[in-house]
């Protein structure tokens, strides 16, 4: 378990690559920048105890997770790709601040 100067998270070589399928949903599903999308994570798992891969994270798939950390939840739920039709209905997370140190990628 090793922690990258991407990640602000232990992660084993594994859950390194599923964090960053996770950054690619945000990217490709969000059009958001890999910086930003890294930060978000950054911000959310911060010191999480992840285990090695598979993870009980893993359970879902990556796109799972990044709606969470795109959409704020509402009624208690998430939306995720299976789960809804219409997202402006959702309201969206901010960015965390640019000055945090979570932004660990240049824009």
């Amino acid at each position: 378990m090793t922690r990258t100067e991407e990640f602000l998270t232990e992660l084993d070589e594994g859950m390194l690559q599923y964090f960053r399928e996770i950054a690619d949903e945000l990217v490709g599903r969000f059009g958001m920048s890999r910086a930003e999308a890294v930060a978000r994570i950054n911000a959310a798992y911060e010191g999480a105890d992840i285990e090695p891969y598979p993870d009980l994270m893993c359970h879902e798939e990556p796109d799972y997770w990044a709606y969470g950390l795109y959409f704020l939840p509402k009624d208690g739920r998430s939306p995720h790709s299976g789960s809804v039709g219409d997202l402006t209905e959702w309201e969206t997370r901010p960015a965390p601040p640019r000055d945090s140190h979570v932004w660990t990628l240049a824009e």
